[in-house]
């Protein structure tokens, strides 16, 4: 039995098809899953595009953002049944005698593979996915917006985790990605006030944003940020894509305030860090997720308190992926959600 799978099949710019593949084999601790929708990342559209920073195990099916239902278990499975609505954390494989994951943060197991670059992703019928990294969906929970979990996490990582952020800080948010306006979403439930920063070409992104209670800014936001006694913002989370954003961010960040980092830019800094220095500014890089925050946001999404409902842009089959891929691209849309045939 072969399913449609959206493959990357080589480093080169829009290597990527339909190809028909094979039902995957499960090992003993694995389940099958039959992928309900999968949503479409940056780090998919970068592939696609080749300007991204990390190895590839080529050919791969993309996808890391997705849930749906078991069809399979392994004889080692336990507190797993067919039929049960699951989504599931990126971290495939991962060295269970890692100092890092013996600490609980396996995502920082510099051998970690993931999903859609190390092993085959979900932008297909079926994918092989380890019991370790399940996670029940409460049937209150479409599918649709369950599939969001994974950058949902990302953010919680980044805002709550790994940022310092209390009631009343002055955010800001630079770029209006998925990544960005979660981030946002995640800086208003912690009691903060929060501007997004992007380009012209972001207008329809940052009106998003605003639907989150976001003040959206085009371009120069000094004047946000300094707004309340011109020393600066609390808090910068750099969500863009680019390198470059780095020095804004310094520009933006009030002396002894905090910055996190969660954008990847592989472009080289070109530019000074004595800013750093001289404000005594914190700068935090934050990396995926680990099981207790993906419980944590499965709770906020199924009580309401995070609603990821205005970013979905559609969902498309994902035999139409490149047009889902394009509307990404081009900020059409903010996530595109693909749905297997």
């Amino acid at each position: 039995m072969k399913s449609a799978a959206v493959v990357n099949y080589a480093p080169e710019k829009g290597s990527v098809e339909i190809r028909e593949i094979p039902k995957p084999t499960i090992g003993d601790d694995d389940v099958l899953l039959e992928v309900a929708n999968v949503g479409v990342c940056g780090s998919d559209l970068h592939q696609w595009t080749a300007d991204h920073s990390w190895p590839v195990n080529y050919p791969v099916v993309l996808g890391h953002e997705f849930g749906g239902h078991i069809v399979e278990v392994g004889s080692r499975v336990v507190g797993w049944k067919e039929g049960d609505r699951v989504v599931s954390e990126t971290a495939a494989i991962i060295d269970p005698n890692n100092p890092m994951t013996r600490q609980g943060l396996y995502n920082l197991d510099p051998t970690r593979k993931g999903f859609g670059y190390g092993v085959n992703g979900a932008m297909t019928k079926f994918v092989r996915v380890p019991m370790r990294i399940l996670h029940r969906v409460p049937d209150s929970l479409a599918f649709e917006e369950a599939c969001l979990t994974e950058p949902c996490c990302v953010a919680f990582n980044a805002v709550v985790e790994n940022s310092r952020i209390k009631p009343g800080d002055r955010v800001i948010v630079l770029g209006p990605g998925t990544i960005g306006i979660l981030c946002a979403a995640m800086a208003r439930l912690c009691g903060a006030e929060v501007a997004v920063v992007g380009l012209e070409a972001d207008r329809h992104r940052l009106a998003i944003a605003q639907q989150y209670g976001c003040e959206a800014i085009i371009g120069d936001a000094t004047e946000w940020a300094k707004k309340r006694d011109g020393l600066g913002a609390d808090c910068i989370i750099d969500a863009a894509g680019a390198s470059i954003t780095l020095k804004i961010a310094l520009q933006l960040v009030r002396p002894n305030g905090h910055i996190t980092k969660v954008g990847w830019g592989p472009q080289p800094l070109g530019f000074s860090l004595d800013a750093l220095v001289q404000k005594n500014v914190t700068l935090q890089g934050s990396f995926s997720h680990n099981w207790p925050i993906w419980e944590r946001v499965l709770a906020l999404l199924t009580s309401g308190q995070l609603d990821v409902k205005p970013i979905i842009g559609g969902v498309w089959p994902i035999t139409e992926w490149h047009e889902a891929f394009e509307k990404m691209h081009h900020g059409e849309v903010i996530k595109s959600v693909l749905k297997p045939v």
